[in-house]
């Protein structure tokens, strides 16, 4: 994955390089209709509905702020780092686990953030308790700045009296906001404008803890609520907060009266047994309490990233959209292929399907899927051009094909469910698969197209291996259909482009498998070239070849990395910081190179150096359970997206492997 090169330019200045490692997301919550990203001081920093990275009303550069005024003072925790945060994630439960805690204020926040499994409401617990040795009066602010339909002005915020709420709303975008303190409703409240002739924001109106109750405002609007209490030294006192999404105002309300009416405490605790009930129970055998942690966090974490309409999005950070124009919310099929793939393996085969259904709607007539796509399945933005060098090419990158029609296979596999089959194979299994034998040079190997990191164009090792796999699943799926002429096609198809690879794509000088072959052999060390023949079985594990391209990868690619890791391919030039290593170590290149180490295994105790690599993923992971796309060579900071999903599928995919290899072995 690759932002091209506005990221690149960018990278450039320091200024930039220092604000990398904070763009990230410390925790996303979702049920496929609302999602809500909130950043490493516990601010709602994304909203997105009703699709799940599409669209997002808030987008980063503004923030939903919770602040406290006690003794005189106002202070929010987005601004004051006098408050001490620490913001991780429920083991078992997609919720937040937030605790903020300001000395000067003698104050601690204790907050449970949820998205509501089967509505669209974001809610926040927020346990205050004081400090102080004396009563007090606190005041608890939840302020409000959206920008909906990523269109900033023409919004009406408003204080609505029927459902004792503020109301934001533009066209078919409502959004309701609300809040008690043990279950008695807010007093106060006020609508204003932000980033407008000079004024800075209606946050500020509590700053002499009272807000105006200006009843309405429009333009660029933004509002506030106060919920005002008295607190005996050490009393802790619990206010509720949701916002409930609707595309008409009375959708709001509706919401609004179910949560009254089921109480706020209902819907938190029955959306953690929601979750605890998916994840099940697991035996991790000899990893660590840590591994399995990060293990159920990571499972959490990818189903967040799941539309209601089967789109997988990449990742619900928007803080990269400052500096590299556009963002990580698009549902990839190479990504969505690994998360849904990934998700069959832990269980849950649910996703995949509903994941082949949307990528029937998006695959094209003549049988491939272009770059990305927005997760109401029309085109995404892309930097593949449709006419280079004087002719027309095909602006796709060919392995997400292959892959949509390997995650076919393993859905099928998993619940040999007939009749899905059936309905999915003239749409996606024999249409891809056509295209894939046809889309062919003479050699065998497959025609030009980009690369799986969206970089370069030609025959790649990797997408070679996944068209050579792709088709073989087609033909054992088209067995199973009884179609016998594309049985035999296809698993011809296949046996040529393996050996086109083997012909063609071998580097003797380098001992290793190219990474590219355009009009010359490019020969650039690339790890995905060597998981491409080690993942689609294109070699046995014991072939030399497969081992001496190994060592030499890991061996270059890993060289000079204090912090640990693999990079993705030799002068990686993607967000990369220092000038000692090929790159920066990638979350996903680190985890393939286990996965190898899994397969090769023969006794427990060959096991150990994997063991060791997942303790570099949860080092690298923030204490909410978030990894990244990738981090510092040195300092092991996290850079760029956070969270990924496809670094989340790596890690539960490896550790799946792994028990299950060390269950197959016997013990020492």
């Amino acid at each position: 994955m690759n932002l091209h090169d506005d990221a690149t330019r960018l990278a450039a200045s320091s200024s930039f390089i220092r604000y990398t490692f904070l763009m990230s997301r410390s925790i996303v919550l979702s049920n496929g209709t609302l999602a809500v990203a909130l950043d490493s001081r516990g601010a709602l920093r994304d909203l997105y509905y009703p699709h799940v990275g599409y669209e997002d009303h808030v987008r980063g550069h503004y923030v939903h702020r919770v602040g406290i005024w006690v003794d005189g003072r106002l202070s929010y925790l987005s601004e004051d780092h006098a408050w001490a945060i620490t913001v991780s994630c429920e083991k078992d439960s997609l919720q937040s686990a937030i605790y903020a805690r300001n000395d000067a204020l003698q104050v601690e926040l204790t907050f449970t953030d949820m998205v509501y499994s089967e509505r669209p409401i974001f809610m926040r617990r927020v346990c205050v308790k004081n400090l102080a040795d004396r009563e007090r009066t606190i005041k608890l602010y939840f302020a409000h700045e959206y920008e909906i339909y990523k269109s900033h002005g023409s919004d009406t915020a408003y204080f609505d009296p029927i459902s004792h709420s503020i109301i934001h709303y533009k066209g078919r975008r409502v959004f309701l906001m609300n809040a008690t303190l043990d279950d008695e409703p807010f007093q106060d409240f006020a609508t204003g404008r932000m980033n407008f002739q000079g004024k800075e924001g209606t946050h500020r109106d509590a700053e002499d803890g009272r807000l105006s109750q200006n009843p309405v405002e429009h333009g660029p609007a933004d509002s506030a609520i106060g919920v005002y209490g008295e607190y005996q030294s050490g009393q802790v006192r619990v206010a509720h907060y949701w916002i409930a999404a609707g595309q008409f105002i009375h959708e709001a309300q509706e919401l609004n009266s179910y949560i009254i009416k089921k109480t706020p405490e209902y819907l938190v605790r029955g959306a953690a047994g929601m979750w605890k009930d998916w994840l099940g129970k697991r035996d991790f055998g000899d990893l660590t309490e840590e591994h399995s942690a990060l293990f159920f966090r990571s499972l959490l974490y990818m189903r967040a990233h799941v539309d209601q309409d089967g789109g997988i999005i990449a990742s619900l950070d928007s803080d990269i959209l400052q500096f590299a124009l556009d963002t990580y919310a698009y549902a990839w099929p190479r990504d969505g292929a690994y998360v849904a793939q990934t998700l069959i393996r832990a269980g849950d085969p649910i996703i995949a399907k509903r994941f082949l259904e949307f990528c029937s709607h998006t695959i094209t007539k003549e049988g491939y899927f272009l770059h990305k796509y927005l997760p109401d399945t029309s085109l995404g933005s892309s930097w593949h051009p449709w006419w280079q060098d004087g002719a027309m090419q095909l602006p796709i990158q060919e392995d997400e094909t292959a892959l949509v029609i390997l995650t076919a296979g393993a859905y099928f596999k998993a619940t040999n469910d007939v009749e899905f089959l059936e309905s999915m194979y003239r749409s996606i299994i024999e249409r891809a698969a056509n295209f894939l034998c046809n889309y062919r040079e003479e050699s065998g190997l497959p025609k030009a197209s980009y690369d799986l990191w969206e970089r370069k164009r030609g025959a790649h090792t990797y997408t070679s291996s996944s068209v050579c796999a792709a088709l073989i699943v087609a033909s054992e799926l088209s067995a199973a259909l009884e179609k016998k002429d594309n049985e035999k096609r296809f698993k011809e198809a296949a046996e040529e482009v393996r050996q086109a690879i083997l012909t063609h794509l071998w580097d003797e000088k380098r001992s290793t498998f190219a990474n590219t072959i355009s009009k010359d052999l490019d020969g650039t060390i690339d790890a995905s070239s060597v998981y491409g023949i080690f993942s689609f079985n294109i070699l046995p594990l014991d072939d030399e070849r497969l081992e001496n391209s190994w060592k030499t990868t890991v061996e270059c690619l890993g060289d000079n990395i204090a912090s640990g890791g693999i990079a993705r391919f030799e002068n990686d030039d993607y967000y990369r910081v220092g000038g000692g290593s090929q790159g920066n170590p990638w979350i996903v290149t680190t985890l393939w190179y286990a996965e190898y180490q899994i397969a090769r295994a023969k006794s427990r105790a060959d096991l150990a150096p994997v063991k060791q690599l997942f303790d570099w993923v949860v080092r690298h992971a923030q204490p909410s359970g978030v990894l990244s796309e990738q981090q510092h060579p040195e300092t092991g900071e996290q850079i760029s997206v956070a969270p990924l999903a496809w670094s989340h599928a790596a890690y539960v995919n490896a550790v799946i492997l792994y028990l299950e290899k060390m269950h197959s072995l016997p013990a020492a």
